[in-house]
């Protein structure tokens, strides 16, 4: 019949409540992801430092030698804690290793006295390193 309206029964579907939140937990998985891919995870240093600014830019290599100064004059190699004699042995084991392409980076704390960090830097001379790098922070 034409002009009359019929009306149609339209049957719902139950609502599923997990329906809903499989987008969110898709995206949640997409971002835990990305930023296991994307972060860049980095070794703890054993004490806290403020390293000098710089206008200089560099990172320090995964497997490179690491001399680091701490504002009390601590002293670590490569996140141990050691003194300055133990530092010349893992220094001349370091260079037996590498030979000419050994490379030590020093990262000393802002706050440290100038003392100590050239004294570590000259002991790192002594022990034979001929390539030093002391690194800073970028100005900001």
């Amino acid at each position: 019949m034409i002009g009359h309206r019929r009306h149609f029964h339209v049957a719902h579907r139950p609502r599923n409540d997990d329906e809903s939140i499989l987008p969110l937990i898709n995206i949640v998985f997409l971002l835990l992801i990305f930023f296991m891919v994307a972060g860049q995870l980095s070794a703890i240093d054993p004490f806290e430092i403020e390293p000098l600014e710089s206008a200089v830019d560099g990172q320090p290599g995964a497997d490179e030698f690491m001399v680091i100064v701490g504002s009390e004059g601590q002293l670590a190699v490569n996140q141990d804690e050691t003194d300055l004699e133990g530092m010349t042995g893992l220094v001349r084991e370091h260079l037996e290793r590498h030979g000419d392409a050994a490379r030590v980076r020093v990262k000393a704390d802002g706050r440290a006295e100038a003392v100590e960090v050239v004294g570590v830097l000259e002991q790192l001379r002594e022990a034979g390193v001929e390539r030093i790098d002391l690194l800073t922070v970028p100005e900001t």
